[in-house]
């Protein structure tokens, strides 16, 4: 039976896939543990490699969390990359969040009204039923604060430019937090917005089945 190590979303955990139908895989789910003072985003990647047990697994990542695989890959042989509402390298990520990164502006973020749900976190993460919008709700609150202060740090500052040969990117086409016009896919995702792992489940899971 193939490995898959899941690497979930910023700040979040398996219940954005517990939608997915992994069956027929051994599935581990990568736990995000506290960045220590300072700490850069390859350093924090060799940590999370410790958590990998097996020999060229399969690694997939959504959003901040296809950031981390690529970067773990970078320490181990794998099978594949599957990254989901993500970027392969810099180039991918939208120049304004770049120009940010640049300019420190991200830094003035008021982390503690981010962690607050509202009509714009759920209009950016595509989020309409009641039951997205609690989910999000309770993520966005279980997210610990300076995790989330730490990770964008690394997302708009970050100088990947390896491309992974056994890399596969699937995105949503109506992704507002990484829009489909930054990035190069192999496959779409119809509709399919940041939250697509919750609520475009079925067709997200034919893509990725069909990936591995």
């Amino acid at each position: 039976m193939k490995s898959i190590y899941i690497f979930s979303g910023l700040g979040a955990d398996e219940r954005v896939f517990k939608h997915l139908d992994f069956s027929g895989f051994d599935t581990t789910f990568i736990r995000w543990t506290q960045p220590t003072k300072g700490e850069t985003i390859e350093h924090y990647a060799c940590r999370l490699k410790e958590q990998i047990g097996t020999e060229r697994p399969i690694l997939l990542g959504l959003s901040f969390g296809g950031i981390m695989a690529i970067e773990v890959a970078k320490h181990i042989d794998t099978e594949k990359i599957i990254i989901i509402a993500s970027a392969k390298t810099k180039n991918e990520i939208p120049f304004y969040y770049r120009l940010a990164g640049r300019l420190n502006i991200h830094k003035l973020l008021p982390i503690a009204i981010m962690k607050r749900p509202n009509v714009l976190s759920y209009w950016f993460f595509g989020t309409q039923s009641n039951n997205d919008k609690r989910m999000l709700a309770n993520i966005l609150h279980d997210t610990n604060a300076e995790f989330l202060k730490w990770s964008i740090d690394k997302i708009v500052k970050w100088k990947n430019q390896t491309l992974h040969k056994n890399l596969m990117h699937i995105h949503g086409t109506a992704d507002k937090i990484l829009p489909l016009c930054f990035v190069d896919c192999d496959l779409k995702v119809s509709c399919g917005g940041h939250f697509m792992t919750v609520n475009k489940a079925d067709e997200l899971t034919k893509k990725i089945r069909r990936l591995l």
